[in-house]
């Protein structure tokens, strides 16, 4: 049976691994910084674009919900055909490149490791609260309504309703486990 020798792992364990392979780093970053800024001219050229095709008005004060979920809906789209398939081809390649280098080597670098999980913030309330205020726009009959004719009192009524909607979603539930669960400890 053959032992494979001890590997130290080295505290700047990044720069040895950076100059160790520095084409592979290089060819990576300079696709990274080409994603960037190819995000940015794909957006800059659908939003051009989505005003001379009049998907949406020129003028912000003229924009309906519709407009402003189609414009959205496009744009993710074209983010993704554009620069999201290149880059997951990207990610891909590198994913294989990184599964060849040697288990010895990954050791030696100390780049293995996982990272702290609890500093990563969840961004999920914003999307959702943004789809249920097109929704109770879209129920309110105020669809194809230009977004500058709401009024405070609708923006901020619809927020309240939003949360009373979330606590209605989340809290109920949660009531009925804890009373369940209290129910079953005794």
């Amino acid at each position: 049976m053959t032992q494979q020798p001890e590997v130290q792992a080295t505290s700047d364990g990044c720069k040895h691994f950076i100059s160790n392979h520095k084409a592979a780093f290089a060819a990576f970053t300079v696709a990274a910084v080409l994603a960037a800024a190819g995000a940015v001219y794909v957006f800059v050229w659908f939003t051009g674009n989505a005003q001379a095709t009049a998907l949406v008005p020129s003028t912000l004060n003229l924009w309906t919900m519709n407009n402003l979920v189609l414009f959205i809906l496009h744009a993710i789209f074209w983010e993704l055909v554009l620069i999201g398939i290149p880059a997951g081809i990207g990610a891909v390649v590198g994913w294989l490149w990184w599964r060849g280098l040697p288990d010895q080597e990954k050791r030696q670098y100390n780049l293995s490791g996982k990272g702290s999980k609890g500093s990563r913030a969840g961004g999920a309330i914003s999307p959702l609260i943004f789809i249920a205020f097109a929704i109770k726009v879209y129920v309110d009959g105020y669809w194809n309504s230009a977004i500058a004719g709401f009024s405070l009192d609708y923006v901020v009524g619809s927020m309240v309703t939003i949360l009373i909607w979330i606590v209605a979603i989340f809290a109920i539930p949660a009531v009925i486990v804890f009373v369940w669960w209290v129910s079953r400890r005794r």
